[in-house]
């Protein structure tokens, strides 16, 4: 198999992490869309590898929990019993230090109590201490969190109060989601503080990854074909957001305000780690 030189796919992964399509960095970089993906793929791979080793014992004290919608192929309302299970509906879970804004773990999966649980024990294996947790008011969390955390964490819910959603699609208001009208803070297990029971945080990083991949660019004909393109998309997300790109608001990478690195990372380095 031919790699391309690390040159290469530091321009054909930058142009993915700015939210060029597949056949946009292909014309771009000058190479065939399948090489892309395949080169996609690889530095998925590597960049997973690289945050299940890096992202560890991570100091935090307050982690917002939350899940941002995408599918692969097609929506699940167009789904065939035929269709492969892959298919369908997909979310990527996502647990965010709420003070360094580090992308702690995450998770591509059905949102399902499954999915909830393998992300609960993915956080709770890569964090140091007792920290409150917030979630929205996905049931399978409350069974995930017990099981994986136990009594070990001061956990809340921020249940959010829908409106009447628009069943009219000649309505301009047809394809926005129903608006919130009320957010109920919960206190679940231990002693959090009503001060800070927020998701405002993880969802402003939901926008951060709508924005940046194209592939979850709603309405659009750039969405997933693949599961294993998709992952592999998240994953060079999370690691160019978390050592790479500075931070605005902090000034520096999210994984140097955690302690996790004293430098900024290229990504060159990272795709060579």
């Amino acid at each position: 198999m031919n790699i391309l030189p690390i040159e290469t796919q530091a321009l054909i992964a930058k142009a993915l992490i700015e939210g060029c399509s597949i056949r946009t960095t292909a014309r771009m970089v000058d190479v065939e869309h399948k090489t892309v993906l395949r080169t996609l793929v690889r530095i998925g791979e590597k960049c997973t590898n690289f945050l299940n080793d890096n992202i560890r014992l991570v100091r935090a004290r307050r982690v917002q929990v939350d899940e941002i919608w995408t599918y692969v192929f097609k929506k699940q309302a167009q789904l065939s019993c035929d269709d492969p299970a892959e298919w369908g509906d997909e979310y990527v879970f996502i647990g965010m230090d709420a003070d360094t804004k580090l992308v702690i773990s995450h998770l591509v999966g059905k949102r399902d109590a499954t999915t909830a649980y393998y992300m609960m024990r993915d956080l709770q294996e890569r964090l140091a201490n007792r920290v409150q947790l917030t979630t929205d008011g996905f049931r399978p969390y409350l069974n995930a969190v017990e099981d994986n955390f136990g009594a070990d964490i001061d956990y809340a819910m921020l249940v959010k109060v829908y409106g009447k959603e628009t069943t009219d699609k000649a309505s301009p208001e047809w394809y926005k989601p129903p608006q919130v009208v009320a957010a109920i803070p919960t206190r679940i297990t231990g002693n959090p503080d009503m001060r800070h029971i927020s998701t405002s945080y993880i969802e402003r990083q939901n926008l951060t990854l709508r924005m940046q991949a194209r592939r979850f660019t709603r309405l659009t004909n750039a969405f997933s074909k693949k599961l294993e393109n998709l992952k592999a998309q998240v994953a060079l997300h999370f690691a160019h957001y978390n050592f790479v790109r500075i931070h605005q608001t902090l000034r520096c990478t999210p994984a140097m305000a955690a302690g996790l690195t004293n430098r900024l990372w290229s990504l060159e380095e990272l795709l060579l780690a």
